[in-house]
């Protein structure tokens, strides 16, 4: 059963608070709105999934909040930081100190094992990662036994959860996923999503996944539904039965696409 909830201004134990976002691309008449408008907080320790029909403005408002693209207008805190107001250098640094990414694509390096993998951003950063940090990452989703496997050597499951390990060494505020099963076969899709799933209820990991998928999202604590750049809808999930969440949300998903 979906629980509709009201919209409201983000309190500040948010992991991240979005305030009148917009976001446009081009200029006069070419001008194209993504966002318009939107306030939208999300709270710590909690899974948000972020849904719509395509160009409703999801990526657009991932890549706002994650501080990968500056608003127009309006105002994005992670972590409590005001990051319109930082240099692109402080960006960087703020992403690389507080934020998570995992994508569609594994983006890992082919010659390198899974450990060297989950080290790699660190070290381009500066930043040493010791070993146990390494097999404590590798452990929590599941591959401690393949920390010495190259990417060809693990099925494309096993090489996200690497991808989820390399996002999750530095223990970031706020895990960005961004359609984190969009690659994966049904069955290696739900052993992704379980492990995020029990992320947040184990970790407190706070995390914000983009997803065109009923499924996927019916793991979330919320949905949040965009439709022309603007929220259309923002809903509570029970955690009691996903398969029905599941099918809610694709009901919900058709109205809106109607």
């Amino acid at each position: 059963m979906l629980c509709v909830t009201t919209t409201k201004q983000a309190p500040a134990s948010d992991a991240v608070q979005l305030y009148t976002v917009r976001k446009v691309y081009g200029s006069g008449e070419r001008a194209v709105t993504a966002l318009d408008g939107v306030s939208l907080g999300f709270p710590r320790g909690t899974l948000t999934a972020i849904m719509g029909p395509s160009g409703s403005g999801k990526s657009t408002l991932l890549q706002c909040a994650a501080g990968l693209d500056q608003p127009t207008d309006g105002r994005v805190m992670v972590a409590g930081v005001d990051i319109g107001a930082q240099t692109e250098r402080e960006r960087t640094k703020l992403r690389r100190d507080h934020i998570g990414f995992v994508f569609q694509a594994f983006n890992l390096v082919e010659s390198l094992t899974a450990a060297q993998n989950v080290e790699l951003p660190s070290r381009f950063a500066g930043r040493k990662v010791s070993r146990d940090q390494v097999a404590a990452a590798l452990r929590a989703v599941g591959l401690a036994d393949r920390a010495g496997h190259r990417p060809s050597q693990l099925s494309g499951g096993q090489q996200q959860r690497v991808a989820l390990a390399r996002a999750l060494v530095t223990r970031p505020d706020v895990l960005f996923a961004d359609e984190p099963t969009g690659a994966l076969d049904t069955k290696t899709s739900r052993e992704v999503l379980r492990l995020l799933r029990q992320l947040v209820d184990q970790e407190a990991q706070t995390t914000i996944m983009v997803t065109h998928d009923p499924v996927a999202a019916a793991i979330a604590d919320t949905v949040v539904f965009l439709k022309d750049g603007r929220i259309a809808d923002r809903v509570t999930l029970s955690p009691e039965s996903t398969t029905r969440n599941a099918a809610a949300i694709s009901a919900h998903m058709t109205r809106l696409e109607s």
